[in-house]
């Protein structure tokens, strides 16, 4: 018989070999790791990522005149077309803008910019009033998820040691924001005004890069960490930050009115300068949405060091003005192609400086815990902002002229500035 076994043989008889146990840390070393980006090249690429998809949602506005002669689409119809891309930005903002508090920002923003490269394949293969309708629905959804999520990302990567947010990331949030709405339709009017294939390669461009942006943001950082545990989903409610309600509905109001303006402009853009005007050139088309837009972003960056409250204030009077000018190049004998660009780079202006101010109290006054939710509620308002005068002005123009029509609308968005105006300019903290 052998010698007894003892507890320690026993033992050692179970342990696992020493090259075994080394072998999950081994497995573990071998795996790759992603190579993230650091906080800093982080911030521009989540903002350039905002401005391709921001420029993807307006290109379509300066292609509507060619899109409305192959297809021999009516006015009724481009708005019917604009009113479903509105109606997807406004629920994936209700229904997603806000969860990247909960699930993290690259959790939502990812998909979101995957669904914009998936709408403009649509925009390229399917050239039809089906795959319009179905592109511009596609585009809002990725829109209204991605709004929210990218500027609060912006402003986690940016942000302080306590999570409050820098001064420069409302500014560059702003400026992609807007930034690629004036570019949109820029780069689609002139391409498609110039180059051949003028209906697919705007989209072959914000394709490209849509695909750059989407690889930047999944090796960035994540900007919030995911809740745990994971609350239990739920659509967005309509909120203020109790801290600062007053602001925060003032900073919505503002945005209501600007996103309006700038709705206004860009749904008679095409329709006034091919009618009164008579250049209906796509060039053209994007060139004064352009400028309408990009005088936005250029007072946005040459007031960098103004408070919300000055920034709002200076807006209001470049706002009015700019929109009397733009009934004024109307009513002229003949219509004044001249003032029509001058009141859109007007309008911008004081718009611009309207927003950026909004934008910043939002950023100021809304916790990191429910950035996106605060930020949902107030692009929200913007972009219902956005909407309904398009959907206003399709209606119109099947019964009124284009000069009749700008002149009513006009109106009206100026009378809700005036109206606004004492409660929008008060200072923070005031009665």
């Amino acid at each position: 018989m052998g010698s007894p076994e003892t507890h320690a043989d026993r033992m050692n008889s179970i342990a696992p070999h020493p090259t075994l146990r080394r072998r999950p840390a081994q497995l573990r070393a071998r795996i790759p790791t992603v190579p993230r980006l650091s906080r800093g090249a982080a911030f521009w690429a989540v903002a350039f990522s905002f401005l391709a998809l921001t420029a993807l949602s307006t290109a379509p506005s300066a292609l509507y005149g060619l899109y409305s002669q192959q297809e021999q689409l009516s006015s009724l119809t481009i708005t019917i077309v604009y009113a479903v891309y509105s109606a997807g930005v406004v629920a994936s903002l209700l229904l997603a803008g806000h969860v990247s508090d909960w699930y993290g920002r690259r959790a939502v923003l990812i998909p979101a910019l995957a669904l914009a490269g998936v709408a403009a394949l649509v925009f390229i293969a399917w050239m039809s009033l089906a795959g319009l309708l179905v592109a511009r629905l596609l585009t809002g959804v990725a829109l209204g998820a991605a709004v929210a999520t990218a500027t609060a990302y912006i402003a986690d990567l940016d942000a302080g040691p306590d999570d409050s947010p820098t001064h420069r990331s409302g500014i560059v949030a702003t400026v992609a924001n807007i930034g690629g709405l004036a570019l949109g339709p820029l780069l689609a009017g002139v391409l498609a005004q110039y180059a051949p294939a003028g209906l697919t390669l705007p989209y072959v461009v914000l394709l490209t890069a849509l695909l750059v942006a989407t690889v930047a943001v999944a090796v960035s950082p994540e900007g919030r960490q995911p809740v745990q545990p994971r609350p239990s989903y739920r659509p967005q409610r309509p909120r203020a930050p109790a801290q600062a309600r007053g602001q925060f509905l003032a900073a919505t109001t503002g945005a209501f009115l600007i996103f309006a303006v700038g709705g206004l402009f860009a749904g008679l853009a095409g329709a006034f300068l091919a009618g009164p005007l008579h250049h209906p050139s796509a060039a053209l088309t994007g060139l004064a949405i352009f400028l309408n837009f990009g005088a936005g972003v250029l007072v946005q960056t040459t007031t960098t060091r103004w408070s919300a409250s000055k920034l709002i204030s200076a807006g209001l009077a470049p706002t009015l003005i700019g929109l009397i000018v733009l009934v004024a190049s109307a009513w002229t004998s003949p219509a004044s192609l001249a003032l029509f660009l001058i009141g859109g780079t007007i309008v911008g202006l004081g718009g611009g400086a309207i927003l950026r101010g909004s934008l910043t109290v939002v950023i100021a006054t809304a916790g990191a815990a429910d950035r996106a939710a605060a930020l949902a509620t107030f692009f929200t308002a913007a972009y219902l902002g956005l909407a309904l005068p398009v959907l206003g002005l399709g209606i119109a123009l099947e019964f009124l002229s284009p000069r009749v029509t700008l002149l009513i609308f006009a109106a009206t968005v100026g009378l809700g500035v005036l109206v606004a105006a004492p409660f929008l300019a008060r200072r923070p903290g005031s009665a």
